[in-house]
């Protein structure tokens, strides 16, 4: 662990990616951040590559009894993503799942309005986006997010994160999610570590603190 990267805090880490995504020659027309951590970032690297900061939000759907305990994730126009292996491991049924899809899903879009306060989502096709988070764990709200973009039309979508386990960017870099075998339209995988003692996202910042929803939104008024 002694040669993996610190991040200071995540307007840090959203600076130092934004300097890898100028480095790939990364010409990006709009960045999503996934609020709420994603938004320092997302602030950082949207004034890097000189283009507008928007949100893409979903929300995880827990298993019965274990609500932190990830079985999928819903965006907010119903996009899904589905953890097969996990469905299966906690003897989920179907009707649970799509009861806590509707509710989690009704969920992402008020936390969309609110962040929004009026403003139009963004016209994505033909465009090249940049997808933001400050970490990718088992990564469930990020498919889900990443599923919501396969019907944006958009041109290319670039996934960058500051840290994330080996497995789990791998299988994004690949274009594949071995859970469900489905393809996640992710064009680039830009994540600065990938270190084998990935425990969780917050061991990698000596500043982790939580971002409150007023705090997080002050980063989409720049």
């Amino acid at each position: 662990m002694a040669s993996t990267r610190q991040f200071t805090d995540r307007t840090d880490a959203g600076e130092r990616l934004g300097d890898a995504l100028l480095e790939r020659g990364i010409d990006a027309d709009i960045v999503l951040a996934i609020p709420r951590g994603g938004l320092p970032l997302g602030r950082a690297v949207a004034d890097a590559l000189e283009a507008p900061l928007d949100i893409v939000v979903a929300k995880k759907i827990g298993a019965p009894g274990n609500p932190e305990y990830a079985i999928g994730a819903v965006a907010s126009d119903e996009s899904v993503w589905r953890n097969e292996r996990a469905i299966s491991g906690t003897r989920t049924d179907e009707e649970y799942f799509q009861g806590r899809r509707e509710i989690e899903a009704e969920n992402a879009r008020q936390k969309e309005a609110r962040y929004r306060d009026g403003r139009s989502p963004p016209e994505l096709p033909d465009k090249t986006v940049v997808v933001v988070d400050d970490g990718v764990a088992t990564g469930s709200t990020l498919r889900a997010c990443l599923s919501k973009l396969q019907g944006s039309d958009a041109a290319r979508v670039v996934l960058a994160v500051p840290v994330g386990p080996p497995d789990t960017i791998a299988d994004l870099e690949t274009q594949v999610d071995e859970v469900v075998c489905l393809e996640t339209q992710v064009d680039e995988v830009v994540c600065l570590e990938t270190p084998a003692g990935f425990r969780g996202v917050g061991q990698f910042y000596a500043d982790f603190g939580q971002v409150s929803d007023e705090e997080a939104m002050t980063y989409l008024e720049s």
